[in-house]
């Protein structure tokens, strides 16, 4: 394990093997990116316990017979309307009444799967991932949908950075509608593969102990709502009551509702913004 004592280790532990000439090029923009090193999969005497690999399909975090991929394609079904209307986030995130494409930041955007929704929903994305090694799985999940033709209008509302959304909050030069907090918590109790992903996830990053920090960027940027996902029965973020819940099987949403400021209104969160 590349954890020691509830330690996560640096991106730097880790080594990219390479399988295949095919995606040599995307490896090798992932090491470097990453500044790690770089080895050919066919080469390697014996593989650590935890380790990333670049291959046909991509890059994944692997360990053991478990792999961990960003993987748009799975959610083509649920962007059938009827279907994405039900969406626990997407209806915490839309505001009534509200005209033109409305502006979300995940600010713990994870793989994104939280903001493909708002995205696949009309909601122009600006993402921040901080863990280096979870920003280059989502990295690469949006460069492989960006070539299916029934991902890419979806993944071009989706604006990536790289960074610690406490810091870069507050620096938005523009107020968007919404923000959306979902920082890692201490891990239910779950079953198989959907456990298995929690707890390849906890290996490169601990569950939120910011909590109190992440609010108060959220709020610096005077959003119309902020849409936190907690655990069902978990407490409050920061012990911030919300305005309303929504509640799903296993999880909630908290919706805090601030007042606008038009003075300071702008819904454009292009990549020059």
């Amino acid at each position: 394990m590349n954890q020691v004592f509830g330690r996560v280790l640096p991106a730097e532990n880790f080594i990219l093997y390479v399988e295949g000439d095919s995606c040599r090029a995307a490896a090798e923009a992932a090491a470097d990116e990453l500044k790690i090193d770089l080895m050919p999969k066919s080469s390697a005497v014996s593989l650590p316990a935890c380790y990333l690999q670049m291959d046909a399909e991509g890059l994944s975090l692997v360990e053991g017979a478990h792999t961990l991929r960003g993987d748009f394609t799975r959610f083509l079904p649920r962007l059938i309307p009827n279907n994405l209307n039900h969406e626990l986030l997407v209806r915490a995130a839309r505001i009534k009444g509200a005209q033109g494409p409305l502006s979300a930041v995940d600010s713990t955007a994870g793989l994104g799967e939280d903001a493909f929704l708002l995205a696949a929903a009309g909601f122009q994305v600006r993402l921040y991932e901080r863990n280096p090694i979870i920003a280059a799985l989502l990295q690469d999940a949006l460069r492989r949908g960006m070539k299916n033709p029934e991902l890419a209008p979806v993944l071009d509302r989706m604006n990536f950075h790289r960074g610690d959304s406490i810091e870069e909050l507050p620096r938005l030069n523009f107020s968007p509608d919404v923000v959306v907090l979902d920082p890692m918590f201490p891990e239910r109790k779950k079953r198989g593969l959907v456990r298995k992903k929690f707890q390849m996830l906890h290996q490169l990053e601990n569950p939120c102990s910011e909590e109190k920090e992440l609010l108060e960027a959220a709020l610096s940027c005077h959003p119309a709502r902020i849409v936190i996902k907690r655990p069902l029965k978990g407490p409050c973020l920061a012990g911030r009551k919300p305005s309303y819940s929504l509640k799903g099987r296993a999880v909630r949403y908290d919706c805090i509702v601030l007042p606008q400021n038009p003075g300071i209104k702008q819904t454009d969160i292009s990549p020059d913004s």
